[in-house]
């Protein structure tokens, strides 16, 4: 009922009475009046005029469902909601919601046990972040599952905008700070897949951060000098996945392989490869079409897979 109402009063042309609006969804105006108190309680600014009726002032940055799905225009991605206020995981709710629809996004206020590459913890403070996971159900391989990790990449690079680029694999950077994180998990079986959750982590309206990670993370805010209406940002991620992800599902990895070369600002860089026994170092050349590094060393060519080495700049995060 509340959203039906704010629906109305965003969509008024002035002042709206408490009867029109009680006729429009046939309730009472004494069930209207406290429909508006919720709302005003929850950081609405909605004036009231004797005679004249509720006009809305302005909107709090919180995360609906009416908010994001009236910037949609997707196929399936984002169709179906799960809006959490808290939660330890959104990837968590995501495996155990698993049999929900394909492209269902689940979405949090606020993480309590953010996850980010190899169990490091991700900070996922309250209303200034996008902490959301999409639940997918592709018909490929297990090998070609972290693929998906880049077409997020690039989608949310295509999304924020403001120069951001892609740290390979699993990383979106603005002048050499982090700005939004993607873990892919999956459940598969040996040649088929179950399910694949995408995780993206974007900070969006953080102002600051505790000096130890000052030098290494950044937000839009940070970046642009303003703030962001979350739930049109969240549509806008969403349309943009599904139009890479749809494109690589008709033709692979290699259907959107140029546009993300173009956006990888580990190409061309020096790196260290970060095995479990040992570093070695070289130069970012390519990213091939199954999704690999292609790092050129001493030794020759090597091609780095996902999650099996973490790869770092000589000279610092990227």
């Amino acid at each position: 009922m509340k959203e039906e109402i704010l629906d109305i009063l965003k969509n008024a042309d002035g002042y709206i009475s408490g009867e029109r609006i009680s006729e429009m969804l046939n309730v009472s105006r004494t069930a209207i009046w406290k429909h508006i108190k919720s709302l005003r309680e929850s950081g609405y600014k909605i004036e009231s005029v004797t005679n004249k009726g509720y006009r809305l002032i302005s909107s709090p940055d919180i995360i609906t469902e009416g908010g994001i799905k009236s910037g949609l225009t997707t196929d399936f991605i984002g169709h179906s909601l799960f809006i959490y206020d808290e939660t330890d995981t959104t990837n968590n709710r995501a495996k155990e919601s698993n049999t929900s629809p394909d492209g269902s996004v689940f979405i949090a206020e606020v993480q309590t046990h953010g996850k980010g590459s190899r169990g490091r913890g991700w900070t996922s403070p309250r209303g200034i972040g996008i902490w959301h996971s999409i639940l997918l159900k592709p018909e490929i391989s297990p090998l070609e599952v972290s693929q998906i990790t880049l077409v997020a990449g690039l989608a949310v690079c295509k999304a924020i905008g403001l120069n951001s680029m892609i740290k390979w694999p699993n990383d979106i950077v603005i002048n050499g700070k982090k700005i939004c994180g993607i873990l892919t998990e999956m459940s598969a079986e040996i040649n088929m897949v179950n399910y694949v959750v995408c995780g993206i982590g974007v900070n969006v309206n953080t102002e600051s951060f505790d000096a130890d990670i000052a030098d290494k993370a950044t937000s839009m805010f940070i970046e642009s000098g303003h703030k962001y209406v979350r739930n049109e940002l969240i549509a806008k991620l969403l349309n943009e996945f599904e139009y890479y992800y749809k494109k690589f599902l008709d033709g692979g990895l290699s259907a959107i392989l140029d546009e993300y070369k173009k956006c990888c600002v580990t190409l061309g860089r020096e790196v260290n490869v970060i095995f479990k026994n040992e570093t070695v170092r070289g130069t970012a050349v390519d990213v091939d079409e199954n999704g690999s590094l292609a790092v050129q060393t001493e030794n020759g060519i090597i091609h780095v897979t996902s999650g099996e080495v973490s790869v770092r700049g000589i000279y610092g995060y990227i």
